[in-house]
């Protein structure tokens, strides 16, 4: 059977719960808080799928405004199905919907290494806020 890639508007929870696990990617996700999941999904404007006979393999979660940036939040394929290009589909299948956008990830240690083989540069200037004791 082929992959299917698509664009979906509403993703099921408990499907992406499963992916993020799937993936490995639940590692670092709130896997056990449902209503953030619920919010994560509901909130994302743009969500590509990678199906095999309806199963979802893949998936990239986008928040963009489509003509300036994208980022790319969540970027999660199923061990059983890695090393088949998935991962660089789903990005291409984003950021043609996106031509004019840059499209940003930040990188799970693991997936470090996988980025700059498929063609992504690393941009250093990047910074982060996770908690709003740590600004001064």
């Amino acid at each position: 059977m082929p992959l299917t890639y698509q664009q979906e508007e509403h993703l099921d929870v408990s499907e992406f719960r499963d992916i993020l696990v799937r993936s490995t990617l639940g590692q670092r996700r709130p896997i056990d808080e449902p209503d953030r999941l619920e919010a994560m999904c509901t909130h994302a404007n743009l969500i590509i799928t990678a199906r095999l006979d309806h199963q979802l393999v893949g998936i990239a979660r986008s928040l963009t405004d489509f003509r300036y940036c994208a980022y790319l939040s969540d970027l999660a394929v199923d061990q059983d199905h890695q090393g088949r290009g998935i991962g660089k589909q789903l990005i291409i299948e984003t950021k043609l919907r996106v031509p004019e956008a840059t499209l940003l990830l930040l990188a799970a240690p693991a997936a470090r290494l996988y980025y700059p083989k498929i063609g992504m540069k690393a941009f250093p200037d990047c910074f982060l806020v996770k908690n709003i004791e740590d600004l001064s």
